[in-house]
């Protein structure tokens, strides 16, 4: 009996997982060992590094302190003596390596963005479509929130909360949108904290490269005067992704 042929959607689940490394170490390995011989696969894994890659740029690595890499070490070696008193030493492994911690935190928004986004990302069910992706991030932490999406074509943008939002009772969430070009704002309705929504567009134009996206903190109908007069809560650029 022949192994069942995987479906295009689930050819591209696959890649998506392994070129953002949430797979295991043995499917990890299966998908290696199948790349030198499934051209369709290749071709799937290349579309999401092409995806992906441009979100690398929404973030600059920040060096970090001189005093910080001697107090991780320190910490790690104080954790080992407490839990392994009478173990023998042995070499560092990956979570005890300078370099790694160092790498990690130079990437790390980077990865937590291209992570979140994944959220709500799907791959382009026209070929040559562009999509529009949208991290919106805290203003000042610049952690990131929730995640737009929309494909060229579509009248609709799909907003993806990554994280919990707390909002005070007589309050909500107002999320807003605004290209290069337009007198102001332009308000697309309150959303619900930790809710995905599929918000219409039918009266704007279309998405461009750019345009922003915000949520902030209304009156609980909303703003009063059609402009956001709260403080805004996450912000946003949208990036075209062919």
């Amino acid at each position: 009996m022949t192994a069942p042929q995987a479906t295009p959607d689930s050819l591209d689940d696959l890649a998506g997982e392994y070129v953002l490394g949430t797979l295991s170490a043995q499917a990890r390995r299966e998908v290696q060992a199948r790349l030198t011989h499934d051209a369709a696969l290749r071709s799937a894994v290349t579309r999401w590094e092409e995806r992906l890659l441009p979100l690398t740029n929404l973030s600059s690595p920040v060096e970090p302190s001189a005093s910080l890499w001697p107090r991780i070490t320190r910490t790690l070696d104080g954790k080992r003596s407490q839990h392994q008193p009478s173990a023998p030493r042995r070499s560092p492994g990956l979570w005890d390596s300078l370099r790694f911690w160092r790498s990690l935190a130079a990437g790390g928004m980077a990865a937590v963005l291209i992570l979140g986004s994944t959220l709500a990302l799907r791959p382009a069910t026209v070929p040559g479509t562009p999509q529009y992706v949208v991290v919106l991030v805290a203003p000042q932490s610049q952690a990131p929130g929730w995640v737009v999406q929309a494909q060229a074509g579509q009248n609709t943008v799909q907003l993806v909360p990554l994280a919990a939002t707390e909002v005070p009772p007589d309050r909500a969430l107002e999320f807003w949108t605004k290209a290069d070009g337009w007198a102001g704002p332009v308000s697309l309705g309150l959303v619900k904290p930790g809710e995905p929504v599929r918000i219409p567009l039918d009266k704007l134009p279309p998405l461009e490269p750019n345009q922003l996206f915000e949520l902030t903190l209304e009156p609980k109908t909303g703003s009063p005067i059609g402009k956001p007069t709260g403080p805004i809560q996450f912000i946003g650029r949208a990036v075209k992704m062919l």
